[in-house]
């Protein structure tokens, strides 16, 4: 949100209204949340910038999407975002063929040598039925999360997260009060507005970001003015809020008294807020997203709803490779899950070593990011490369304990928490912030979910999950061949045991080297250490083994 003093507009923290979706999810089909979750998001809001359907689109690729696109799927879920698919469609893996039939011509072009602020650039330049053309420059920031920031060369910060109305007009006094005006009048509350023009008295580009839709009259009224040349309405990304007449549910009233005392911007306020309320940690989290969605018109049933989603397809990624093969994007994996549980059988000597949770999580984790690399179903937790950690350890323990659902709810939101907690204060992307950002952030929100799990308070899962990071710093992104198949796999499995093992320190009483909010602060420092080339580019690490590079052809 913002708010704007006379000429000046002052951006409020972009990250506060993180909901729990943006930190477990997207639910979508893989492999990666910033190259294939993301990168179709960007094109679902640049194909909102359209009167009519698109009919060509060209793609222009910069940083790390140039380098990675075709093992990332990052050119099909282009296409899919522009054709409106969402984000959990298995048709995304068809865009090409379903383009083709829709009359859409698509076509790509590579640039390395442009220097971009984001390593996950592309610039989308659309024409559609009406012959209007528009370019956009989108970035994907980590975790299915992206953001406009250029519209036909003007800079804009649209993250999707809340309805945008975009005015085109001409820079004379006057314009911009009369459409607030107008919106004040139908009741359009306005979040925030951000202000650009060429020069004095030329053309001016305006984005204001309002809680409600703006009706086809408003923009009647609008575009009569005979200064404003175009408007266009972008509604929010993601799943809308589902209302419900659970009883017990916030009001928006009260929500909007209760968001400042929700608005906790790290691990310790997160903490002290458990503690005023005698709540778990998990319960905390929930309390705040609570309070988010009575703001959107949801209720607390539809978290609940979406945190049972959410476990049934973490439930179905594990299981799938396990129970048959997989065809991996790249083949560079496949059927390594499945061996794994080979190994923990009871009656043989493996068995006997290797028959425990951490092992079986391990396998989980494995078989979760087969299910990612063949383009499968999977939720971004927090991303889709680290998809298989959590799920790994939730499944082990579960079969171990038989948790029950209402317990696997609250393990998923206490590892929204943690997740919460980094993407507020340093990045969950590889292309940012190595594998550590991505794996490390997965084990550390693994640990704190077990530590709950197995009878730890709000301390203690904060504790797991700071030893969980700490032993993942440093961590490089290194996919061979940038494909989301190894060595990411295997670091899944490593996720998953790391967390357990982070979990059973804290209970034993074992302190972290920091508390979380430094160690993630830390986390940050490092990631922005370390060379280009270690941050999912496919050009450093094990993926400039020989060995690596002849098994991708190069």
């Amino acid at each position: 949100m913002g708010r704007v003093f006379g000429p000046v507009f002052v951006q409020e923290d972009d990250m506060a209204d993180l909901r729990l979706e943006d930190v477990l999810g997207p639910i979508m089909v893989g492999p990666s949340s910033s190259h294939t979750a993301g990168a179709l998001r960007i094109a679902s809001m640049a194909r909102q910038l359209l009167d009519d359907a698109p009919r060509s689109a060209s793609f222009t690729l910069f940083g790390s999407f140039a380098r990675t696109y075709r093992g990332h799927g990052t050119d099909r879920a282009l296409v899919a975002g522009l054709l409106g698919l969402a984000p959990d469609d298995m048709r995304i893996r068809d865009s090409f063929a379903l383009a083709r039939a829709a009359g859409l011509d698509v076509s790509f072009r590579l640039d390395l040598e442009t220097k971009v602020d984001h390593p996950n650039t592309v610039d989308v330049s659309m024409t559609d039925g009406l012959g209007q053309t528009v370019v956009a420059r989108g970035e994907s920031v980590g975790g299915g999360q992206a953001r406009l920031t250029r519209i036909d060369g003007n800079r804009v910060e649209i993250a999707g997260d809340h309805n945008s109305f975009i005015v085109f007009q001409h820079d004379v006094p006057g314009v911009l009060g009369f459409i607030t005006g107008v919106l004040g009048r139908e009741g359009i509350n306005i979040g925030s507005v951000n202000l650009c023009r060429s020069r004095r008295g030329g053309e001016a580009f305006n984005v204001l970001e309002v809680d409600e839709d703006v009706s086809e009259a408003v923009k009647d009224e609008i575009i009569a003015h005979p200064e404003v040349r175009r408007i266009i309405f972008m509604a929010a990304q993601g799943a809308p809020a589902v209302p419900s007449d659970d009883s017990g549910s916030l009001d928006a009233d009260e929500a909007e008294r209760l968001y400042p005392s929700v608005d906790v911007p790290d691990a310790a306020s997160l903490l002290a807020l458990a503690r005023e309320r005698d709540l778990g940690l998990g319960e905390a989290f929930l309390y705040r997203e609570e309070v988010l969605q009575a703001l959107r018109g949801g209720s607390r049933g539809a978290v609940v709803r979406y945190l049972d989603r959410v476990m049934s397809v973490m439930a179905r990624s594990a299981g799938a490779a396990l129970e048959g093969e997989v065809s991996s994007m790249g083949g560079l994996i496949g059927g390594e899950a499945r061996s794994v549980t080979l190994t923990s059988g009871r009656g043989s000597a493996l068995g006997a070593v290797f028959d425990n949770v951490p092992s079986r999580a391990a396998a989980y984790a494995m078989a979760a990011l087969e299910t990612n690399a063949s383009m499968g179903r999977i939720v971004a937790a927090p991303t889709a490369g680290s998809c298989g950690v959590l799920p790994g350890v939730l499944m082990a323990l579960d079969e171990s304990l038989e948790l029950g659902a209402s317990a696997l709810r609250d393990a998923l939101a206490c590892a929204a928490a943690v997740g919460y907690v980094v993407s507020r204060n340093a990045t969950v992307s590889g292309a940012e912030g190595g594998c550590q950002a991505e794996m490390g952030t997965a084990s550390a929100m693994a640990a704190a979910a077990a530590a709950q799990l197995l009878g730890g308070d709000p301390e203690s899962c904060l504790t797991a999950a700071s030893i969980a990071l700490t032993t993942m710093l440093g961590l490089v992104c290194d996919p061979v061949g940038g494909l989301v198949e190894d060595p990411c796999q295997k670091r899944n499995a490593a996720g998953a045991t790391n967390a357990l093992v982070a979990a059973q320190m804290a209970l034993a009483g074992v302190r972290a080297t920091a508390p979380l909010d430094e160690t993630v602060e830390a986390m940050r420092r490092v990631g922005q250490s370390l060379p280009f080339e270690l941050r999912e580019t496919a050009l450093g690490g094990m993926a400039a083994c020989p060995s690596c590079r002849a098994r991708c052809g190069r």
